[in-house]
């Protein structure tokens, strides 16, 4: 992408940084008033296009001014060849974070990141739409005064669960084929069961344990075409009882999955009762709520680190420097 390319007149587009569902993402930078922002591309061509769907559920979950943990849209259209939308630029995802801090999070980082997680799919949830595609790379921390907050992106996959008007559920329907990631998605999607509010939530359940354990069961199965691995995966999800998943960790984790998936089609979730779950064991462990999570401490170390490294040079170079004019006097 070229560098001069502007977007609505007033954003520039910067440097690639990620792909999403669909299309492509760039940083880059509000003209107007020098703010840092995230500019989504999608092929105006393309067979079956998003991003306008994405934009009007960002609106629709904006609608009552800006909310906390959900982007901004500044501006959407079309710009020659390409569907664009430009929301806020937030910070790392949470998938980024977990690799920075060596593919394993505390307890204490994982159930302060919990609470907001299921906060934030309660508020998507309670404006009529389902996000189907939760994973770590879908949520992210802000940035400056709002990096402790986290946000849910990417609704290029989303779906309202009922009608707006008539407030009715969708129907149930079998036969669906996988939306999502099959990594975190609910075994109910796996088996082709139309999804609903209680599987963003077994999602959840998942990725609490992949951040808590490290790695699935289910990840790193061989298979010879995306069928054969979903279906590789479905079985190991289904005979991997929720015990064995969490095994080692506060019962509360697999309290979380069993409640999710015992929940029926149509059953709102008691968001309450998971959130409650989550902060009654924090509080037991004795942790306190200051937003001090495991990357905020390894930026502190390897700061640190970085600053000794500095000393330590330094003083070599002056101890190098001593020398030669010991020589040369």
């Amino acid at each position: 992408m070229s560098a001069e390319l502007r977007v609505g007149n007033r954003f520039r587009v910067g440097q690639k940084i990620g792909s999403g569902s669909f299309g492509e993402i760039f940083r880059g930078t509000n003209v107007q008033n020098g703010d840092p922002v995230a500019i989504k591309l999608e092929q105006a061509k393309t067979r079956h296009p998003q991003l306008a769907f994405e934009a009007r559920f960002y609106r629709i979950l904006n609608a009552g001014g800006s909310v906390v943990g959900i982007p901004n849209v500044l501006y959407h259209g079309v710009e020659g060849e390409f569907n664009v939308m430009v929301i806020n630029l937030l910070g790392p995802s949470l998938e980024d974070l977990f690799s920075f801090c060596g593919r394993r999070l505390s307890l204490k980082t994982t159930l302060m990141l919990a609470e907001q997680m299921i906060a934030r799919v309660e508020f998507v949830h309670s404006k009529g739409i389902i996000h189907r595609d939760i994973k770590p790379d879908n949520f992210l921390m802000g940035t400056g005064k709002k990096g402790h907050h986290v946000y849910i992106i990417d609704f290029g996959l989303a779906k309202k669960y009922r009608d707006t008007r008539t407030h009715q559920h969708i129907p149930y329907r079998e036969g669906k084929s996988l939306t999502g990631t099959a990594r975190y998605c609910s075994i109910n999607t796996h088996i082709g069961i139309e999804q609903s509010r209680r599987d963003d939530l077994e999602a959840i359940g998942y990725i609490l344990m992949y951040f808590l354990r490290g790695s699935l069961p289910w990840q790193g199965l061989k298979a010879h075409t995306k069928q054969d691995k979903y279906a590789r995966i479905s079985e190991k999800k289904q005979t991997t009882s929720i015990e064995t998943l969490c095994k080692g960790f506060p019962a509360e984790f697999a309290a979380c999955l069993h409640y999710t998936r015992n929940l029926h089609f149509e059953d709102k979730p008691d968001y309450s009762y998971l959130k409650r779950l989550f902060r009654e064991l924090f509080v037991r462990e004795g942790y306190h709520v200051d937003y001090v999570f495991d990357w905020t401490l390894k930026r502190i170390h390897d700061g640190l680190q970085e600053g000794k490294g500095e000393q330590a040079q330094q003083q070599q170079a002056k101890g190098v420097s001593e020398k030669n004019e010991a020589e040369g006097a």
